[in-house]
């Protein structure tokens, strides 16, 4: 019963420690409810208690987890345009090895090789 004990006080001084460096470093912005200064207050007077309204209400999301959406593919416009500017890419090297081919083709002309200095 005592090891429960120990390893109960440890833990809450673990999370004590963690809510206390998370709410001090947290970005100012994000915090939601009270400000900062007092956060941090509320999570040194009252340790458990506090710790756990830090992370359940002051604690504010990432701009980016509350715009991220999941979209189909096909409802993206980034990926529609990646998939645009591939096919363009693609077309273009079909044109540029059928004009290779097609100057594979013609070969050479029989006494000019091209060269102007001559």
């Amino acid at each position: 019963m005592v090891r429960l004990w120990i390893a109960l006080g440890v833990a809450a001084l673990v999370f004590y420690i963690y809510s206390v460096a998370d709410c001090a470093l947290f970005d100012r912005s994000r915090v939601r409810g009270l400000p900062k200064p007092v956060w941090v207050l509320v999570v040194i007077l009252f340790p458990i208690i506090g710790g756990i309204l830090w992370f359940l209400v002051g604690r504010g999301r990432r701009k980016a987890d509350l715009a991220r959406r999941v979209t189909a593919p096909d409802d993206d416009p980034a990926f529609l345009g990646k998939l645009r500017l591939d096919h363009d890419q693609e077309e273009r090297i079909r044109r540029l090895e059928k004009e290779l081919a097609e100057l594979d083709d013609n070969g050479p002309d029989n006494d000019q090789t091209g060269r102007r200095d001559g």
